[in-house]
């Protein structure tokens, strides 16, 4: 992006958005978000968007059986691989 962020059209920090946001920038405090209202009212759009699906597909861990399941599995597989 060009030296001065705040001066840049939407359409420039737009196609950035994803890189800026993949990185963990806090894109609300980004200089053209702050002087611009179209890229602010997207930025919020998106944040309902994905707070929205967090809420649809929660991350949780599974149980350490599960693990423990799958590392027999595995183990046992090359087992049966394993030359005699």
């Amino acid at each position: 992006m060009t030296e001065n962020h705040k001066d840049i059209s939407c359409e420039e920090f737009q196609s950035h958005l994803p890189e800026l946001i993949g990185a963990g920038v806090d894109v609300s405090n980004h200089p053209h978000v702050l002087g611009c209202d179209l890229c602010r009212a997207l930025l919020a759009d998106l944040e309902t968007i994905a707070a929205a699906a967090r809420e649809l597909f929660p991350v949780e861990d599974p149980p350490d059986r599960v693990w423990q399941q799958i590392q027999s599995a595995i183990q046992e597989e090359e087992g049966k691989t394993s030359p005699k």
